[in-house]
């Protein structure tokens, strides 16, 4: 597909070598945890794909998207397949289901197996009603194969992998789960290339959105351009979310858009957006927020809100390497909002005392981030949490190492739930100035989200939005982006030190 004059874009061809790369991976650590338990090479890692789903009782079928380990592994597009993985060779089998004829009606073409084992590179395919057999036979006199099947808990929902279940076989439902977990947790090259192209896809999108937000629109406008943008252009079909398209007091709820609240209201003049919408391309995601007024122009309290948050987005970046604890840059972002808050008066006291006592929670009641990969919240992250507030709402706590992808979404909302709690807390409420807060209430939040690499020196920001009010301001009067290095040193100069200007 060629590049929309709209869209510096292309989709890129997926090279399977990516899969089969995942599938190395998992070998050499599943054979590394093997030997160590001096336990024999002689088995199988056997997954079970997604199944497609009709709504409810009716025959409307849901659009398939392939789940999330078995796409890791093998990169089938399709439902209701099975695959294999032969842990002494490395062989790897999948198992396509046997399609009923009038499919070739309804559905299309029924392809044959040679066209799987092509398509998505790997040593044999056969159907699904051929497992039994298949891994007796390839076996052979080899005694009765052991199945490592995937079965754990996801420590962001709560819910369990379902495994592959067939009778007759020795299983081991606890080796594989952590190993492959831990797998994910490391991007390749071909891996990071799609997350890249997600993030580049995604931050036209958004910029996209911010040229064309006015007054008047409804929030699901801006969604609907947004998801136009990387379909039509980005050849993504699936978002890695529900979008959030937050404006006004909207802002303040940190999980907006869903059905209950479905990016329903108007556009006001002098309103804040939170837009955080990201798009998938080939299973692998991105999670992006951008925050900006909606008439395109910062007031002073848009400023001094937007600017904290920024502080803290940019600080955490700039000391994001290996070996920096998750949570350090968790309270690194928190520290970074109270003391801009205290600048303006908004909380008063020590900030020492302020974090001894988790009052950056009020203000940022979410974790700092995530890992980020097939799955918006990509697992890996281990489950223990603090039982702090705020802190107890990350999704890691983990060192950050080299290939790492993890967000940085630091937020400052005015929460009223959050705020009326604190109020009537006598030890808290002395910190903070109500005078200054009551101007806010009706404020909403800011939050600014970023995908980010670690590397083996520092890390990577792979989204590329405008961040700077000043550079905001300058797209949404339709200037192109990335602004010319000229006009960016001409508006930089401008906009020093203009909050004590803005109205």
């Amino acid at each position: 597909m060629a590049a929309s004059p709209t869209s510096s874009l292309a989709p890129p061809v997926v090279p399977m070598e990516l899969h089969a790369g995942n599938r190395d991976r998992l070998v050499a650590a599943l054979r590394g945890h093997i030997s160590a338990s001096a336990r024999p090479l002689h088995g199988l890692v056997l997954l079970q794909g997604g199944e497609e789903k009709t709504r409810y009782c009716t025959d409307h079928l849901e659009l398939f998207r392939q789940e999330s380990y078995f796409a890791y592994l093998f990169g089938v597009q399709e439902p209701g397949f099975y695959g294999a993985i032969d842990i002494a060779s490395g062989q790897s089998i999948l198992f396509a289901p046997r399609l009923p004829a009038d499919y070739a009606v309804w559905m299309g073409e029924i392809k044959p197996l040679s066209y799987f084992r092509d398509t998505y590179k790997v040593d044999m395919v056969f159907y699904v009603d051929e497992i039994a057999r298949v891994v007796q036979d390839h076996f052979g006199n080899h005694g009765k194969p052991l199945l490592f099947l995937l079965h754990g808990r996801n420590t962001d929902s709560g819910n369990f992998s379902k495994p592959a279940s067939f009778e007759n076989f020795d299983t081991d439902l606890i080796t594989l789960h952590p190993i492959l977990t831990e797998c994910r947790v490391i991007k390749s090259d071909l891996e990071l290339a799609l997350i890249r192209y997600a993030n580049d896809v995604s931050s036209e999108a958004h910029i996209e959105v911010m040229r064309r937000a006015r007054p008047g629109m409804k929030e699901y406008q801006l969604e609907s351009i947004f998801l136009h943008h990387v379909y039509m252009y980005g050849g993504c079909r699936h978002c890695s979310y529900t979008c959030i398209c937050a404006t006004g007091d909207n802002s303040a709820v940190l999980h907006y858009g869903h059905a209950a609240a479905p990016n329903d209201r108007t556009l006001n003049d002098g309103d804040m957006a939170l837009m955080d919408m990201g798009a998938e391309y080939h299973f692998y995601g991105s999670d992006i927020t951008c925050s900006y007024p909606i008439n395109g122009k910062f007031n002073r309290s848009q400023t001094i809100i937007y600017n904290a948050v920024l502080k803290a987005h940019n600080a955490v970046i700039s000391d994001m390497r290996p070996g920096v604890n998750w949570m350090d840059m968790h309270k690194l972002a928190e520290r970074a909002i109270l003391e801009s808050l205290r600048k303006e008066q908004i909380v008063q006291g020590d900030v020492d005392d302020m974090m001894a006592q988790r009052l950056g929670a009020v203000f940022m009641p979410h974790g700092l981030g995530h890992l980020l990969g097939i799955d918006t919240h990509d697992p890996g992250g281990y489950p223990e949490r603090p039982k702090d507030p705020g802190l107890n709402s990350l999704r890691t706590t983990r060192e950050l190492k080299e290939g790492m992808v993890i967000t940085v979404e630091p937020g400052c909302y005015f929460i009223d739930a959050l705020l009326t709690k604190t109020r009537d807390d006598p030890i808290s409420s002395k910190f903070f100035n109500w005078q200054e807060v009551e101007k806010y209430k009706s404020f909403g939040g800011v939050r600014i989200e970023s995908d980010v690499y670690v590397t083996a020196q520092g890390c990577r920001n792979l989204t590329n939005c405008p961040r700077e009010t000043w550079e905001i301001e300058a797209v949404m009067a339709g200037a192109p982006w990335p602004l010319p290095a000229s006009s960016s040193m001409v508006v930089a100069a401008e906009n020093s030190n203009d909050i004590s200007k803005a109205s």
